[in-house]
């Protein structure tokens, strides 16, 4: 009797560490943990260095790989327990169509949704940053808006920059279609020549990118998961 229950009793001491190893190892391999100690159970997504797409990027290069984040939203969308989504972005950008695929995911999930960004929000990270139900952003990051861009061999003929503004017309709807900047607006920021020396386009801190109506909230971590919280009550 005594010994069954002695054997019992490490089981249950033993449960605490293998769970901490198995998020760890979650942050390890996803760069995701779902934290079910709190008021809710909330899985946190990390969205960081720069999104990978159809061509695999160097070793050393920070990436976020979208064929492994798709799954992730599925489940999470699927699973009986989590109850909310907790993105936090700090991305320089990436492959267009694969950040345009993920924001669509994560805009088209049932359950609440919030985004936080830190650091930075760059490029086809901005579409990222609005897909959530609710968007914030640390007073210290920044965002940069500028037009498409294209690595590779372009065909001097009328049809590609078609292509591109086409392109270009898709990251802006989604953006406005998914925030409160209007289309002039981002336009605009999209083609600005006076802030960067070598480039197009626009660099929004915290403030300004709440002020143009392109993120939500100014906040960090305790205001983005009250928000979440309170998302999850009210359902």
């Amino acid at each position: 009797m005594s010994s069954n229950k002695s054997k019992s009793t490490d089981t249950e001491e033993k449960r605490p560490s293998q769970v901490l190893q198995q998020d760890l190892k979650d942050v390890v391999e996803n760069g995701s943990v779902t934290t079910d100690d709190g008021r809710h159970v909330i899985h946190c997504l990390t969205i960081i260095g720069q999104i990978e797409g159809h061509y695999a990027l160097s070793g050393e290069n920070k990436t976020t790989k979208y064929e492994h984040v798709l799954p992730q939203l599925v489940a999470i969308e699927e699973s009986r327990d989590i109850q909310g989504l907790l993105i936090l972005l700090n991305t320089v950008g990436g492959d267009i169509e694969a950040g345009l695929a993920l924001a669509e995911l994560i805009s088209g999930m049932t359950k609440p949704t919030v985004s936080l960004v830190l650091g930075g929000g760059h490029s086809i990270g901005v579409p990222l940053a609005v897909s959530a139900k609710r968007s914030f952003i640390a007073p210290s990051a920044t965002m940069t808006i500028h037009p498409v861009r294209i690595n590779g061999l372009v065909l001097g003929v009328p049809q590609a920059f078609l292509h591109f503004q086409r392109m270009q017309e898709r990251i802006i709807r989604f953006v406005t279609d998914h925030s409160h900047i209007t289309h002039d607006t981002f336009s605009q920021l999209c083609m600005n020549t006076d802030e960067m020396a070598t480039d197009m386009g626009s660099v929004l801190d915290g403030k300004a990118a709440v002020e143009v109506g392109l993120i939500d909230q100014l906040g960090s971590l305790s205001e983005a998961l009250k928000a979440l919280h309170e998302m999850i009550d009210s359902q």
